[in-house]
């Protein structure tokens, strides 16, 4: 079985900040977090990692997964803003 770094939303590092206090009931993020935590079977990856005796914690497929999405759509809303005429042109 893969093995993975370990991550809690509730962790507090560096400063006194809870990530899950972050996360916006409601908002997108909130949303994501919920899809990607609850609801995806993420399990096709865990055949992907050979760490199980030796080898170096990887990260959770379920983090990379939330950055690579969260990244995605925030460039995409972006690249739309630029695309648009500006007002009076």
């Amino acid at each position: 079985m893969a093995q993975y770094k370990a991550y809690d939303l509730n962790q507090a590092k560096m400063i006194p900040i809870s990530y899950s206090d972050q996360i916006v009931a409601g908002s997108f993020e909130h949303a994501l977090n919920e899809i990607v935590e609850e609801h995806l079977d993420l399990s096709v990856f865990e055949q992907r990692y050979a760490n199980d005796a030796t080898g170096r914690l990887a990260y959770d497929p379920k983090v990379l997964l939330k950055i690579v999405l969260y990244g995605f759509t925030r460039a995409s809303s972006r690249a739309a803003r630029w695309r648009r005429p500006a007002a009076g042109t």
